[in-house]
């Protein structure tokens, strides 16, 4: 179940506020006038939520390119990899 508060009890009982989504890694839905405003996440629950975005955008775009027929053998990329990691010795 969400956990939703309004401005005022995030101005009154901001510490507690932050401990609990540290606490949980789950958003605390803040409410203005009655209506959805703002949500607060802690920063490690927000990066986990930016990599699955980052991770999502990626393999569309792999399934993009795997569509138009751009793509390679798995034999080739292990042989891109090797190479660059020798370059990069």
């Amino acid at each position: 179940m969400p956990n939703i508060i309004s401005s005022a009890d995030l101005r009154n009982n901001y510490a507690e506020i932050t401990r609990q989504c540290h606490e949980t890694g789950e958003p605390v839905f803040v409410t203005k006038n009655g209506k959805g405003d703002i949500a607060i996440l802690s920063m490690e629950a927000y990066d986990r939520l930016a990599g699955v975005a980052k991770a999502r955008e990626h393999v569309l775009l792999g399934l993009e390119q795997a569509e138009a027929g751009n793509t390679i053998t798995a034999e080739d990329v292990m042989a891109r990899v090797r190479k660059r990691i020798d370059e990069s010795l």
